[in-house]
């Protein structure tokens, strides 16, 4: 987009531009803005706040933002139902939900801050610079030691065994809803405004999602999207945390023969090939790394 279609706006601390001018009075009278998340596709703006030494994370739709093409209206309504998946999907290890409220021009949600690092700061450190560049948080992540990569990933699992107990399917859960406390070691998962209840078909083709992460039917209209694609993702993620990403063979892998297997099945093209839920594969993921703490 050329720069004179573009608005500059300045609050608290943070500039940022817009495709067009937007109100955001509401959001000063809520905190002082110490920074901004503006380069998502999916039409929303975070920001984190503060007042009165408390810091908050504020995610808002209806403005027109420069990475996304579609209506603001259409960003909105995705956020607006997406306070179901945060109420209903509630747990330790998803950020809180705390608030969320209209204003004039658009709709508002509010979350407990997290002083994590999202593992996928394509604003920051787009690739190349995500695997070499020594402060990108992804780079930092893959220098911890397997343990510490390995207890991240149990509560991965552990929450996607929750949403899958709840009847909800996983869709658009990539390595940037990930978030990482790399001075206390805890991890959170963000984003999942996309998640899904069960039944669930693919009536996109190419559904919302990263396609490091994404199963074959993920991309085919009409596909049954059910704990089978979870399974894969959960694949993925492994192979993304512990692994080569998309290369997965056994040498870029960093944990134990065992468990790459585990992960090799999950990520099978072939559906049926796959552990038939998340917690089968969880199950068999826990077997392995109990067996080897009791040897």
């Amino acid at each position: 987009m050329e720069k004179s279609s573009t608005v500059t706006i300045h609050l608290g601390k943070v500039t940022f531009l817009l495709r067009e001018h937007h109100k955001f009075e509401w959001l000063q009278e809520y905190g002082e803005v110490f920074s901004v998340f503006d380069q998502q596709d999916s039409g929303n703006l975070c920001f984190g706040i503060e007042k009165d030494g408390q810091k908050k994370f504020v995610k808002f739709a209806g403005a027109k933002t420069l990475e996304y093409d579609g209506h603001p209206n259409d960003a909105i309504d995705r956020l607006q139902k997406s306070v179901e998946l945060y109420e209903a999907l509630s747990h330790p290890y998803l950020v809180k939900l705390e608030d969320h409220f209209q204003v004039e021009e658009g709709y508002v949600l509010v979350f407990e801050w997290f002083d994590g690092e999202c593992l996928h700061s394509h604003w920051s450190f787009p690739p190349p610079a995500k695997y070499e560049h020594p402060d990108s948080p992804f780079f930092l992540f893959k220098q911890l030691p397997p343990e510490l990569r390995l207890a991240a990933l149990q509560k991965i699992y552990e929450f996607h065994v929750h949403v899958e107990s709840k009847n909800f399917v996983a869709v658009d859960f990539y390595d940037g809803s990930i978030m990482y406390d790399f001075k206390t070691n805890e991890t959170k998962i963000c984003d999942i405004d996309l998640y899904n209840k069960k039944p669930f078909a693919n009536t996109m083709g190419r559904l919302w999602g990263s396609s490091r992460f994404m199963s074959p039917e993920e991309f085919e209209l009409g596909a049954v999207i059910d704990e089978r694609t979870n399974v894969f993702n959960m694949g993925a993620v492994a192979f993304c945390l512990l692994g080569g990403e998309l290369d997965r063979s056994f040498q870029n892998w960093d944990a134990s023969k065992e468990l790459y297997g585990i992960a090799f099945r999950a990520v099978e093209r072939e559906r049926s090939m796959r552990y038939s839920s998340v917690e089968e594969f969880y199950n068999a993921w826990n077997k392995v790394i109990r067996d080897k703490v009791s040897q």
